[in-house]
């Protein structure tokens, strides 16, 4: 389906809880209300709307969170999300500690790829930036999924003053491996907008350091935002998300469930629509594409995210509630 701009909507983020094991400190750096059990969708609300959604022609599924496999029964829902007629992709992102178990059931159900949140290779700022320790584990799940023939993407946030001197080393870890690894510059959300955005200009100057013949490739490389790079002998490539001081807004392509149940349209407005109301209040399969279709009319042409006085993403949620 086009929404009012012409742009093919045909992606849904679903964030199955706002829970996670992990503190980033940009994200959740610390204990916060978690959302109460009976006001979280169940599986088969949120199956019956990505099923709803795919007769609008969304085909391509994203599980996140919080943590995805924090909540029980993780996988038996992507499994069934790969099982909808016209599911194109199915996809999931996590921290990785937990990754390591879950990746047999992953192989077998085939899922089309795993992104990882990975904003450190180095032990001690690892600890800093999520709040425990775990890095061997996470680079072991990390390194078992490659060898399994999974699709693996690394998203690494940039901080100012934490991790940017690290971005050689995660673009020799594309080298070596066939694995993505994109830089995403902060967004000022929640606890975000404490955080500078790094440029551009300057992240792809110290990729440069690592990969001096560094070239752009115009090559679509999953349902995301990212301007992709390559040097020669690179098994991976390397990705730009810059969310903010580059829009690409006339793309845009996604929608985002909540863990509660709440379609949002665009990071930038707090407005969407309510989807767990009519769910539970009766709502017929049509009636409940038709709240679909009449919200993806509604989204915004662009967000604003530029003008930090201007931020309107004013709810409580901070980001592990909405998914990323």
């Amino acid at each position: 389906m086009e929404d009012r701009y012409g742009r093919k909507i045909d992606y849904l983020r679903i964030s199955i809880t706002d829970r996670c094991n992990f503190r980033c400190k940009y994200c959740m750096p610390e204990e916060v209300d978690s959302i109460p059990h009976d006001q979280i969708l169940s599986y088969e609300e949120i199956l019956r709307i990505c099923k709803c959604a795919g007769l609008l022609g969304v085909c391509n599924f994203k599980v996140t969170g919080g943590e995805p496999f924090v909540r029980k029964g993780c996988m038996e829902l992507l499994s069934n999300l790969k099982k909808l007629p016209g599911a194109e992709t199915v996809t999931v992102t996590t921290n990785g500690m937990l990754l390591g178990e879950y990746l047999p059931e992953l192989k077998r159900i085939g899922i089309d790829g795993v992104n990882i949140s990975l904003d450190s290779l180095k032990e001690d700022v690892f600890r800093e930036i999520t709040g425990v320790p775990g890095l061997p584990a996470v680079r072991k799940a990390m390194m078992d999924a490659v060898a399994m023939g999974l699709r693996v993407k690394i998203n690494c946030v940039l901080m100012r003053g934490v991790n940017e001197t690290e971005i050689p080393e995660f673009v020799r870890l594309s080298r070596r491996y066939p694995i993505d690894v994109r830089f995403i510059e902060m967004m000022p959300i929640g606890y975000g907008r404490q955080y500078a955005a790094i440029p551009a200009e300057e992240v792809l100057s110290r990729i440069r350091e690592a990969v001096p013949d560094l070239r752009s490739i115009d090559e679509k490389r999953g349902n995301g935002p990212a301007v992709y790079y390559k040097g020669s002998g690179q098994q991976g490539c390397i990705g730009i998300i810059q969310a903010v001081s580059h829009k690409f807004c006339d793309s845009c392509n996604r929608l985002r469930l909540t863990s509660d149940g709440f379609l949002k349209l665009c990071l930038y407005y707090p407005d969407g629509v309510d989807l767990k109301g009519p769910l539970r209040s009766g709502a017929s399969d049509r009636d409940l594409t038709d709240v679909i279709d009449q919200a993806i009319l509604r989204k915004p042409k662009e967000h604003r995210f530029g003008e930090r006085q201007e931020i309107q993403e004013q709810d409580t949620r901070v980001m592990s509630g909405i998914g990323g």
